[in-house]
């Protein structure tokens, strides 16, 4: 696995959070950069609901589903006559990983200080950051990107 491309791709999307997108969009737009550089950057506005564990609901990690919707850029379809099974299988197993390193998807027991204070953005870099690390590993291991295509 390129270690040069998975610390670009986790610094892409801490990068993108410290800039100001929420962590749903940080992920998404960094990994558009990589799977579909020719969709448009004002496609993030499709994400931005999602941050916050949607909308600040604190449910599901707005990371998580960025990387879920990088990962459609994929495996997506566009036919309702396309199979769905790879983008389930694949969202599935995505999610069964991201679980195994934090534990959770529910972005209340991830990060539990008050949305917005200094902590809670702190942490919510490490874990956006770190779902960039973890997404290009397994786009990696699973043939879908290999760094200069």
């Amino acid at each position: 696995m390129g270690q040069d491309i998975i610390t670009e791709a986790r610094n892409k999307a801490g990068g993108n959070f410290k800039d100001g997108y929420n962590c749903a969009e940080a992920v998404f737009l960094a990994f558009r950069e990589y799977l579909a550089p020719e969709m448009s950057p004002d496609t993030v506005k499709l994400v931005t609901g999602f941050g916050g564990g949607l909308g600040h609901a604190g449910c599901m990690c707005g990371a998580l589903t960025g990387a879920i919707i990088a990962l459609n850029m994929v495996k997506g379809r566009t036919s309702h006559e396309e199979p769905r099974d790879p983008a389930y299988n694949t969202a599935h197993e995505f999610h069964d990983r991201f679980v195994g390193k934090f534990g959770s998807t529910c972005c209340r027991v991830l990060n539990q200080h008050p949305f917005d204070t200094p902590e809670h953005l702190k942490n919510c870099l490490k874990i956006t950051g770190n779902t960039g690390k973890l997404l290009m590993e397994f786009l990696q291991e699973k043939g879908m990107y290999k760094a200069g295509e």
